[in-house]
């Protein structure tokens, strides 16, 4: 019987982590510059996606330095960041939508998951607004570690967030937070302090776009965060109290 293989795409139709070469190689056909590789384990592949470790293996697709970087909807033109310290990721949960919905944090210093935050419960939330608030808190928390001379990346699988923030809430804000049309932006108390926070900081962190439930752990833990703060209606957002026991925290699941 063939081994389980995990299959980590950096540069694809759609960048994740896929259990099957099939899917892999849909992602990748017909890409120009397709980056891809096999690991034997979901927790290497995990890594290596959210890092986006190079391969020295001599006829191995490389990867990007850096995790799928959403460079044209929220990375800082430029590039040149240097590997970074600290790695956030954060995701929002919303069910029904709209609906109960609450933003969780996943942070990792050093490649080493290092603390778990969880809250912002509204009542009558949107998947977008959790997202939105999730995001907010990382820019909030790089913020901190930039000043204490640490490098930032934050990985969000909404990429209304990430381009609401980085992109357009800068021509929104000139029209008085109005679209093209005249038509009202949603959302602008949360995107409007998201936004000046990003632009105070915006080239010291990069801003990554990560598949939404492709097994990166990262981007699992938090939304398990988010789904834990809609359900226990935490309305502060606080660090998660208990052990930090990956596989049992993936394992919940909303009751």
């Amino acid at each position: 019987m063939a081994k389980q293989k995990w299959y980590v795409v950096w540069q694809g139709h759609e960048p994740g982590i896929y259990t099957t070469w099939a899917e892999c190689q849909r992602q990748t056909k017909g890409v120009s510059g397709a980056r891809f590789k096999s690991f034997t384990t979901q927790a290497e592949a995990a890594a290596a996606y959210s890092s986006g470790v190079r391969s020295s293996s001599p006829g191995k697709p490389t990867a990007p330095a850096g995790a799928k970087r959403a460079r044209s909807e929220s990375a800082p033109k430029g590039g040149g960041l240097p590997p970074v310290t600290l790695e956030v990721y954060c995701d929002g949960a919303c069910e029904p939508n709209p609906g109960p919905a609450g933003s969780g944090l996943a942070v990792y210093r050093h490649g080493k998951l290092d603390s778990l935050y969880y809250g912002l419960f509204t009542p009558r939330g949107t998947n977008n607004t959790a997202e939105l608030h999730a995001l907010h808190r990382a820019l909030m928390l790089a913020q901190t570690a930039i000043e204490a001379g640490e490098s930032v990346r934050i990985h969000a699988d909404s990429k209304y967030a990430l381009q609401c923030v980085s992109e357009w809430a800068s021509g929104w804000k000139k029209r008085g937070w109005k679209r093209p049309n005249g038509d009202p932006v949603k959302n602008p108390d949360i995107i409007a302090p998201a936004h000046e926070l990003y632009r105070q900081i915006a080239d010291k962190v990069e801003l990554a776009h990560v598949k939404a439930h492709a097994g990166v752990e990262g981007n699992e833990l938090a939304d398990r965060m988010a789904m834990m703060a809609a359900l226990t209606q935490e309305e502060a957002f606080t660090v998660y109290p208990g052990a930090l026991d990956v596989a049992e925290i993936l394992a919940f699941k909303r009751g």
